[in-house]
């Protein structure tokens, strides 16, 4: 299948991810939500381990294929799973209390956060296309932050977009990462996935043991089967997702913007089950990033 094709259905699902996210956190504790979805992951990942321990080539049959990793190799997929564990702890913080119409947008601005710190960090300095991606980015977050103080929201005061400015920028750390993993050391699409999900277990059950033992009449959990079924999206997602990287002639400056238009499938099922104001200037802005996000990647 096309890599472009894959990372439309890559972003359609991650559109219902962040729906499912934001279904199961609504009066919710954070810390449960995001273990219990993350073990369906590794639920589901378990038994394909097992045939691979026990039967390979059955499975491979199946067009997949788990690496033996080498120590090196698991610790480079743990460290994999810790930048991805410590963005979804303040992206699902963040997501808990804000509109979805918010959120999603300032998530789907990683690009704009990588072109930044490596003209900080590496002293890189951007062409034209990119400062005009990165002046339409910052317009439109400027314009957000209006229509957000319509309901409340403070972009400079607000904790949680300060929460989600985080997970977003460790966001685009992991795509970079995701990049060096599958092309320069050439891991395998299953095995990459396969262990992320097993560490990404391992990484959060401290966050999960600490809210067991000290949980309080403020940090209720309540069961929803949407809790699951955002482990099994992110799969769905991230397997197609990973399959377009790992295409040789893959460009992740295209791939990033596209995966990033599942805000349109987020908010427009915010807008129908949330009931979220100001959509049609909501809607605008989305428009506006996402051409940001493409002047961004014309550059690259």
């Amino acid at each position: 299948m096309n890599w472009i094709v894959l990372t439309c259905l890559s972003a359609l699902f991650l559109g219902i991810y962040d729906l499912l996210k934001k279904i199961s956190l609504r009066d919710n504790a954070v810390p449960p939500v995001l273990f219990f979805s993350v073990g369906t992951g590794a639920c589901i990942w378990f038994p394909v381990w097992v045939m691979s321990v026990y039967n390979p080539e059955a499975l491979r049959l199946l067009g997949i294929e788990l690496e033996n990793l080498s120590y090196v190799g698991h610790l480079h997929l743990l460290a994999k799973s810790s930048i991805v564990g410590f963005s979804w702890i303040f992206a699902y913080v963040a997501v808990k209390h804000l509109p979805v119409s918010i959120s999603g947008p300032i998530r789907a601005s990683a690009p704009l956060w990588t072109i930044l710190m490596a003209v900080i960090i590496m002293s890189e300095r951007p062409n034209p296309w990119q400062w005009s991606g990165i002046i339409t980015i910052l317009t439109s977050f400027y314009l957000f932050s209006l229509v957000g103080k319509l309901e409340g929201i403070h972009f400079l005061r607000d904790k949680w977009v300060g929460f989600m400015v985080i997970a977003t920028i460790a966001g685009a750390c992991s795509a970079l990462y995701d990049k060096w993993l599958l092309q320069t050391q050439n891991y395998g699409v299953a095995t990459v996935q396969c262990w992320f999900s097993f560490y990404l277990v391992v990484v959060l059950s401290p966050i999960y043991i600490h809210w067991k033992l000290r949980r309080d009449k403020d940090s209720t959990f309540r069961w929803r089967w949407s809790i699951p079924g955002i482990g099994v999206m992110l799969i769905l997602a991230d397997a197609l997702y990973f399959m377009a990287v790992k295409d040789q002639d893959s460009l992740i400056s295209v791939i990033t913007p596209i995966r990033r238009s599942s805000i349109f499938i987020s908010f427009i099922g915010a807008v129908i089950l949330f009931k979220e104001l100001h959509f049609k200037r909501k809607f605008l802005l989305i428009i506006l990033l996402i051409l940001g996000l493409i002047l961004l990647k014309l550059g690259t």
